[in-house]
């Protein structure tokens, strides 16, 4: 195993350090999509090259490539909490639970508008990732129900419109079944998600030198960040808006 993992001394990001790094770039990239996209390039439509407005755009695409960071460190991080939490159960009641608070900010935030069926908030794939977990462990001696249980996640995730879709449902049995071995679980994890290529290779850099360890857990403050920065970002777009 030892060949498939770095040297311990160079494993020294811990758990609470890669959610710092998921939630900055999450960050990045829902600025951009909200408060860029919407008070800026989208009232100046069609944006020609050239003008100061297609320097933006460019701004835009790279804030938008560096966001897709948070998505895979966000699973692998699901993967550690599913192996490691005390209750899967409640763990899988809190990202639902998560889900539904967070929609109404999502579609304010993306789309300013109280609905936007075409795409659903991570927290639904997260969700759906760890249920795709917990069933593949309960059939452990049921590979035909396994395979059903997989089958319907990726079919549930692409026609819900989930933020990866089932990109994201087989990055999480990639991540599961290579939790042992971190560079090639890092390796065949960016494989699943090469269409995001360049931005989304930093989310998995980090992740051989995972520790192992928690570190400093504030837990509620990174659940509650995801639905309190969207709902930020729709109002500072709104006020631009109104205001240009």
């Amino acid at each position: 195993m030892g060949k498939y993992n770095l040297p311990e001394k160079y494993r020294r990001i811990d758990g609470s350090t890669l959610k710092i790094l998921a939630l900055i770039t999450m960050l990045i990239d829902h600025f951009a999509a909200s408060v860029v996209y919407n008070a800026f390039l989208l009232p100046n439509a069609p944006i020609e090259r050239g003008t100061s407005i297609y320097t933006l755009y460019i701004i835009y695409r790279v804030m938008r490539a560096i966001g897709c960071t948070a998505f895979p460190i966000y699973v692998f991080l699901l993967v550690e909490g599913f192996v490691y939490t005390k209750s899967r159960p409640r763990y899988l009641i809190r990202l639902l639970a998560f889900a539904l608070i967070s929609e109404i900010p999502f579609n304010l935030a993306l789309k300013l508008s109280l609905r936007h069926p075409g795409h659903q908030n991570v927290f639904f794939e997260l969700s759906l990732c760890l249920l795709l977990l917990m069933l593949w462990e309960h059939f452990k001696d049921k590979p035909i129900l396994q395979l059903a249980s997989f089958g319907a996640c990726v079919l549930l995730a692409h026609y819900a419109n989930f933020d990866y879709g089932w990109y994201g449902i087989i990055l999480v049995m990639v991540f599961y079944a290579m939790r042992d071995f971190r560079i090639p679980q890092a390796v065949f994890g960016l494989l699943v998600l090469s269409e995001e290529l360049p931005g989304v290779l930093l989310g998995f850099l980090p992740l051989p030198f995972y520790s192992g360890k928690r570190g400093r857990q504030h837990k509620m403050f990174f659940y509650a960040a995801y639905p309190v920065h969207l709902f930020l970002f729709y109002l500072l777009a709104a006020w631009l808006l109104n205001h240009s």
